[in-house]
């Protein structure tokens, strides 16, 4: 199959196992090559070797959080769009901060349709219509 015709790549992050692994499978039921993983550091060394076209990660994470990953990743994978997720309310925190560094992420509260991430990931220009 051509590489343009191969699916999008998508990697989701959160140290919530189940809500990964069920983001990653929604994913692949809509034909997107979706991979699930539990950390920012995780994430961060398999994005380097596996390209996604898009991240969807969890903000409140252990060592490396979901801002840090989308600041790390905006540097390593210019091309690649991330969509931050989060139930937390000390996200806004990391928020703020990542703006006055100049790095401004979507995000998402949980629980959210799953409709809401097919929309950023064809709105943001991550990945055309899987």
């Amino acid at each position: 199959m051509p590489d343009d015709e191969a699916p999008a790549r998508v990697l989701v992050v959160d140290d919530e196992r189940i809500i990964a692994d069920s983001i990653a499978l929604i994913l692949k039921g809509r034909g997107f090559d979706s991979r699930a993983v539990y950390s920012g550091e995780d994430a961060a060394e398999l994005a380097l070797t596996w390209m996604p076209n898009a991240v969807i990660a969890d903000v409140v994470m252990g060592k490396m959080n979901g801002v840090a990953l989308a600041i790390y990743l905006s540097h390593a994978l210019p091309s690649c769009r991330v969509l931050l997720i989060s139930g937390n309310i000390a996200t806004s925190e990391l928020l703020d901060e990542s703006r006055k560094l100049g790095h401004d992420f979507p995000i998402l509260a949980k629980p959210f349709p799953p409709e809401s991430v097919f929309e950023f990931l064809s709105q943001s220009g991550a990945v055309g219509s899987a």
